[in-house]
């Protein structure tokens, strides 16, 4: 099998509201499509989503990128993955989020030439039930308490909430939430990097009598030690996020001892290569994973969610990004049932692809 041609699409997809964060607000997903063409009848699909405050990288930086890397690829043979991924990584260090389309389109063309679902490729099985938490925004205490009790009633088994102003803002925001919602929901916690140290650790014992799941990511990703001071300090357990981009990141928080979970995101960690490499170490060790997303469609959750049924070491699901998108142009792929539960097809491949019409709306390039 030989790549022939690679189109790639800037992917812009409206929110309902705008998703706030510690460190951005984001009106819109702004995304990258690639498709990748061979000289016979498959095409490989792969997304990512750019989230510059966390990733560095933007919209246009990986249409511009993506070219680069699709005369890197023209020509070769996709189904030495191998090899493909290291020509990327030849061209260009760093860079993880726009090498992930490239990687999923590649796993989509590699299990749709073994004639199984991505899940199976990969050594999995579609045996599992897999339930999303939903994400409520930073703002008021009241709002916030607002939108996760109409996440409860919408169905959704675990809230998360978005964090990181500091002490006492943050506390009075999650009293409000476990006001609103009552005890009988798991709920979590993510600061985005928003805390120091000291806050972090004065914050989370604060917020220990709401019966708190973990907290993601705490403090600055490069502060590894601070990690770790907070962990020892904590009486919530600690997931790493913002500070595993790839496997190595992984090697050094688990020997560091760090934390208590890994997050991991196919747009953070570079596709579904790194990932399964990042499950691997975290297992060694102990550590159990949850898969999170950026502002992804249903054609990259789709891909997440591949992985989630090819590793029971994922046990905690944010799988949220495309229920907060006010368009759906995808075809195919994992199906939303209610009640934060996911269907994963049994499809040959990804599974998932972008309605033709929808993208001819979208900037492109082909190379």
């Amino acid at each position: 099998m030989k790549i022939t041609e690679i189109e790639i699409y800037k992917l812009n997809i409206p929110l309902h509201q705008p998703f706030v964060i510690s460190i951005g607000k984001y009106d819109s997903a702004t995304n990258i499509l690639i498709k990748i063409k061979t000289d016979t009848d498959f095409i490989g699909y792969g997304e990512c989503s750019p989230l510059v405050n966390l990733v560095g990288e933007t919209q246009e930086t990986e249409f511009e990128l993506a070219k680069n890397f699709a005369f890197v690829l023209k020509g070769k043979n996709p189904l030495e993955l191998e090899d493909r991924l290291a020509d990327l990584e030849k061209a260009i260090p760093g860079n993880y989020t726009i090498k992930s389309a490239f990687d999923m389109a590649l796993y989509d063309l590699a299990s749709k030439n073994a004639g199984v679902p991505l899940y199976k490729f990969l050594g999995g099985s579609n045996n599992r039930d897999i339930y999303t938490d939903m994400t409520v925004s930073i703002d008021t205490p009241e709002k916030m308490a607002s939108d996760a009790l109409k996440f409860k009633n919408d169905g959704f088994p675990s809230i998360k909430l978005k964090l990181g102003s500091g002490y006492p803002e943050d506390v009075k925001r999650v009293e409000a939430v476990r006001n609103a919602i009552g005890y009988d929901i798991p709920l979590r916690i993510d600061a985005n990097q928003g805390w120091d140290t000291v806050t972090a650790i004065k914050t989370l014992n604060a917020l220990d009598k709401f019966d708190i799941d973990h907290c993601e990511e705490p403090v600055a990703k490069w502060n590894n030690k601070a990690l770790k001071t907070v962990r020892d300090a904590s009486p919530i357990a600690i997931m790493a996020d913002e500070s595993v981009f790839d496997h190595r990141d992984a090697f050094r928080v688990v020997a560091m001892e760090a934390c208590d979970y890994i997050n991991i995101k196919l747009s953070k960690s570079g596709g579904i290569n790194t990932a399964l490499k990042i499950v691997a170490i975290a297992e060694s060790a102990g550590i159990k994973t949850q898969v999170g997303c950026m502002l992804e469609s249903r054609l990259g959750l789709t891909a997440l969610t591949h992985l989630v049924a090819s590793r029971n070491n994922i046990i905690h699901f944010d799988i949220d990004s495309s229920l907060m998108h006010s368009e759906d142009p995808v075809i195919g792929g994992i199906k939303y049932v209610g009640n934060g539960k996911w269907i994963l097809p049994e499809t040959v491949g990804l599974g998932a692809e972008i309605d033709l019409a929808f993208l001819d709306k979208m900037e492109k390039a082909i190379v």
